[in-house]
């Protein structure tokens, strides 16, 4: 059946409600969007759905977003799992709370049992939710930092993390053998609720949760010494994390918090930001406004799921710089080990758990207090499947994990990253360093001293439609098929073809397994520890380019990273 004929079906299928074709009937006249909106399903992969919000096959609609649950419904009943029920949360995006309760409604059709966060709440305690419940799996309505247009629905699994082998391709089968909407159950929502099947979770999560977090605080007695004279300036970008993050800083005691009051309030239109992302210099304009004018220390942002966060960090001369992903990960991390080493020790088995785009500062961490350094593929998810993995064959002790997408774990009360653990963490920090007469911005330092100046970044390109995914896959195919020697004055070492799961030393020839899942991303080492990383973006349509050099100062490493960049864009020019 072609797009046209699938257009005329929405149109003229009872199943579908008037508002629906009334929205597609507007379209007429505009054959571009028509096809757009049905040459294919809005696609369910690994990281489950995410789509432009409309009517249509694919957009995200209550119909795609009951057909996607219909199709986890049916794999929860194939491995005779319905009994422990699905964790469902949202975000503050527009239809957040519609696809949530279609998505409970349809699972409790199928006699599983749904526990609905009574409002908004942030990704990671979706995760913590699944794992305090015990529940098969977890549902989160969210398209995190996307553009307000977006909305996505991720699917967890039982130890709390995003679906990983075997059931991320489960799943997926199963969704994909939905090809009727009509079989797609639902009920009524009172009735789901007198059967016992629609529960409302919210204090009873959100408590232990913030126990969870407090458990994680290495210095208290920094915290009170530092609190009064500390002052925080935070927003949410209005999404998830207002109250959970100006909570647990209140519990611990932080006495000058500042949230920046036109970001308050959830708002799934992102009124002041076009992009409500912690990594977009854009987002932090009406913030560090307000850090200026109250001389504030560390100036923080949280996305809207508030899984990710952003970072200004003041220094002594009163000039604010932004940490990117990379950095404040890596400060985190070398904080958390200082921590924990001089209180306990470092265990044996312990290990630092990193992407393999993420900063390699992470090796000289790990270097330094003796500890493993463990990369897998890009996606918290792996991460997560790691830590199940410590925690099934007891071998392995996690310490902490980050991504250079500002996403980070402390602790394993969860499975996925957690700005509002990160909040509290830089916070505490920031008093710890403050006992020392030091900024952020100077622990920052002091690591590149220690373990040396690194300088990362990526280059996104993106592309839209069909022929933009076309564009991607001709731009994977060309690199894997004329793999690079030499990107400006660095020499490749070696390339990894993820999907192919091999390395090639381009010295000897010799060929080496990657270790990890088939993935479509390459990866060049350098010499002088430089390093560039393409793979398409798991979430949008783009390809990004991540790379990083290592100076001898920060002036040498940027001076580096511009010339690098230079040479990359000569490539990136003959690719797009």
């Amino acid at each position: 059946m072609d797009y046209r004929a699938v257009y005329e079906d929405w149109l003229s299928n009872p199943y579908f409600d008037e508002a629906t074709k009334a929205e597609l009937k507007a379209l007429e006249g505009n054959e571009e969007e028509i096809k757009d909106r049905f040459y294919t399903e809005l696609s369910f992969g690994t990281a489950g759905l995410r789509g432009v919000i409309g009517a249509g096959l694919n957009r995200m609609n209550i119909y795609t977003v009951r057909k996607a649950t219909q199709g986890l419904a049916n794999y929860i009943l194939k491995m005779g799992k319905q009994a422990q029920g699905v964790a469902i949360s949202y975000d503050s995006r527009r239809m957040s709370p519609e696809f949530a309760d279609e998505a409970a409604l349809c699972l409790c059709a199928n006699g599983i049992p749904a526990y609905v966060f009574e409002s908004l709440r942030p990704t990671p305690m979706l995760s913590y939710a699944v794992r305090k419940l015990g529940c098969t799996a977890g549902i989160n309505i969210t398209a995190s930092h996307n553009p307000a247009e977006y909305n996505g629905y991720k699917v967890y699994w039982e130890d709390g993390a995003q679906i990983t082998p075997p059931h991320d391709t489960g799943i997926m089968a199963e969704v994909k053998a939905v090809t009727d909407f009509n079989t797609v159950k639902t009920m009524p929502k009172d009735e789901a609720m007198a059967k016992g099947l629609y529960h409302v979770i919210g204090a009873d999560i959100d408590d232990p949760y913030m126990e969870e977090l407090k458990k994680q605080v290495k210095r208290p007695d920094c915290i009170q010494a530092m609190a009064d004279k500390i002052k925080i300036v935070y927003t949410p970008l209005h999404g998830t994390g207002n109250i959970p993050a100006r909570r647990i800083l209140k519990e611990l005691g932080f006495k000058h918090v500042t949230v920046v009051p036109e970001q308050e309030l959830p708002d799934g239109n992102f009124p002041t930001v076009s992009y409500p992302n912690p990594e977009a210099k854009e987002a932090f304009a009406l913030a560090l406004a307000l850090a200026k004018k109250e001389d504030a220390d560390l100036v923080l942002a949280t996305d809207p799921d508030a899984d990710r966060l952003g970072v200004y960090v003041k220094d002594k001369a009163g000039e604010y710089h932004p940490l990117t992903g990379n950095q404040s990960g890596s400060l985190l991390a070398d904080y958390e080990l200082s921590q924990i080493q001089a209180q306990q020790g470092l265990p044996a088995d312990g290990a630092i758990i990193k992407s393999i785009v993420t900063s390699n500062l992470a090796r000289g961490i790990a270097k330094q207090y003796g500890v493993q350094l463990i990369e897998v593929l890009t996606g918290f998810k792996y991460i997560g499947q790691k830590m199940l993995e410590f925690e099934t064959t007891g071998k392995g002790t996690y310490l902490f994990g980050y991504e250079e997408s500002y996403g980070c774990l402390i602790g394993t009360y969860a499975r996925d990253k957690d700005a509002i653990v990160a909040t509290m963490a830089l916070c505490e920090a920031a008093a710890y360093y403050k006992t020392k007469d030091m900024t952020l911005w100077d622990a920052m330092l002091d690591l590149y001293k220690r373990c040396g100046y690194y300088e990362e970044t990526v280059k996104s390109f993106g592309f839209k439609g069909i022929e933009g995914l076309a564009k991607i896959q001709s731009i994977m195919t060309s690199l894997r098929e004329n793999s690079p020697a030499q990107f400006g004055e660095y020499h490749v070492l070696s390339a990894r073809d993820y999907k192919k799961g091999e390395i090639v030393n381009k010295e000897t020839g010799a060929i080496t397994s990657t270790g990890l899942p088939a993935s479509d991303v390459l990866y060049y080492d350098m010499n002088d520890g430089a390093w560039l990383c393409v793979r398409p973006s798991g979430t949008e349509p783009k390809v990004k380019f991540y790379y990083g050099v290592v100076g001898s100062s920060l002036e040498d490493a940027h001076e580096k990273a511009m010339a690098f960049d230079a040479e990359l864009q000569k490539i990136i020019d003959a690719l797009v």
